[in-house]
Formats: structure tokens, sequence, C-alpha cells
């Protein structure tokens, strides 16, 4: 494949719209099996559907990187892109949520495919913006493993704050 970060950009969005769908419902499809639940959605939290972004932005960029090894700033702007999709989807809902009320689930649907798009439009223009700097790609990458171990180990631990209160049950994480 050409190296065009435009079009890698717009896969990464299809790999994460595909992957984040197959997340939510593959810890139920496989009922319930321990060894999924920290990459796809326990329960309907906004912590779950946080998760169902990271997991396929995250998998789909160390697949990315082996073709863009030339990319000083490549770990920079994947966390902030990141960042910004796992920002959008608490904000987006809760403002909604606390201005009209209960969503529908199409609504909730759209936030996701929403801070996804947005997340990479941001990457995309970060990329092709050549003033973008990076001061320390591999730091960037250690948050980006923080992130991923804090999904992990708060699948199984899981505070009790009300991101991770799913509404349906009541109940927080498995």
């Amino acid at each position: 494949m050409k190296r065009s970060m435009g079009l890698w950009e717009l896969l990464g969005f299809a790999v994460t719209a595909l992957g984040g769908a197959l997340l939510h419902f593959l810890y139920d499809w496989l009922g319930g099996t321990i060894w999924i639940a920290p990459f796809s959605g326990v329960n309907e939290s906004t912590w779950e559907h946080m998760k169902l972004l990271f997991w396929p932005m995250f998998i789909f960029a160390i697949v990315q990187r082996f073709y863009f090894k030339d990319r000083h700033n490549f770990w920079c702007v994947k966390l902030r892109g990141i960042s910004l999709g796992l920002m959008l989807i608490p904000i987006i809902f809760y403002t909604y949520n606390g201005a009209i009320g209960k969503s529908p689930d199409w609504l909730n649907i759209a936030i996701f495919f929403v801070s996804a798009t947005l997340a990479y439009i941001y990457e995309t223009r970060q990329f092709n913006n050549k003033t973008t700097t990076c001061n320390n790609p591999k730091k960037c990458l250690i948050y980006l493993y923080v992130i991923a171990v804090m999904f992990v180990v708060f699948t199984f631990i899981t505070p009790e704050l009300g991101m991770f209160r799913d509404p349906i049950s009541g109940s927080y994480g498995i």
C-alpha cells in the first residue's frame, strides 16, 4: 500500500469502527469469557465504550508504525489522537444527557463514530502539518501503554465512579 498517511488514517477509521462494533458484542458472544473482558465491552458504562475506541486505535497504530518508521512525531500524534477520541466520548455523552436527558441507543452509537472520526481527522491534520513536533516519542508510547493497563485493570478492579457504572444494571465492571 502506498505510504499516503491520509489513506492510512481512513483505513484506521474503518478498522476502529468495525473493531469497536465487534468488541461491543464479543464478550457476550463468547459467553462472558474472562480473557476477552479487558478488550471488549463487559457492560454499557461510558468507560467500556471508551475501551471500544481505544483498543482498535492502539492496535492499528502499532501496525501502522511499521510502515511509518521515519515519522519522528508518530507516537506523539497517535497519543493526542487517541486521547482526543477517548475524551470526546464522555464529553459528548454527558453533555447531551445533561441537557436533554437519557439518550437513545442510536445516539450512543453515533457518539462513538463521531469521536473516532474527529480523532482520525485530527491525526491526519497533525501528520500533514510539517510543523508538528514531538519532544519525546518514547514517553508518548509509554503513556499509551499506561492507558492500556488502566483499561485492563479497571475491567477487574472497577472504581465506583459514575463513568464506570452500567446504567442498565447499576453494577460496576464484570
